[in-house]
């Protein structure tokens, strides 16, 4: 049985490919997606992947997670900076929990440096593009002993 892997993504990310295309690339969240979805599925993991504007709605799928005794690769975007609800909680997660950021947050201008997500999360990956989730699936699955692909 696959184990199950919640990738959550957080406000403005279902913008990927239109916004700030200089910053985060041109590639839709879609397409972030079904490699994401692949890869996962090669590595015996079950993905869930979802995304949502809504701190709570974000707050509701960790706690699903938890229930459901998940992994979890999170790219919170800006809830990252000042959501104390989401980081409690992700401080409920029992597996792997990596961090995810399209750029290099520890580049980008003050209000985008510090994130609490950090203090909950098992490992951060940030600034090598969409290719940071595949980075992160790989590293659950690493975690977890599943054998490599």
């Amino acid at each position: 049985m696959a184990h199950p892997l919640f990738v959550l993504n957080g406000s403005n990310l279902n913008m990927l490919g239109k916004r700030e295309p200089h910053l985060y690339g041109t590639t839709t969240l879609a397409e972030v997606r079904a490699r994401t979805e692949a890869l996962a599925a090669q590595l015996g993991l079950a993905c869930d992947f979802r995304q949502t504007n809504h701190e709570g709605v974000l707050v509701d799928w960790i706690q699903e997670a938890f229930e459901a005794d998940a992994a979890v690769v999170i790219n919170p975007a800006g809830f990252s900076f000042k959501s104390v609800p989401v980081l409690d909680a992700l401080k409920l997660i029992r597996k792997p929990l990596v961090e995810v950021h399209i750029t290099n947050i520890h580049q980008r201008d003050d209000p985008y440096r510090h994130s609490l997500v950090s203090l909950a999360a098992t490992g951060v990956i940030c600034g090598l593009g969409v290719n940071g989730y595949l980075l992160a699936v790989r590293a659950v699955a690493d975690a977890l002993g599943l054998p490599s692909a």
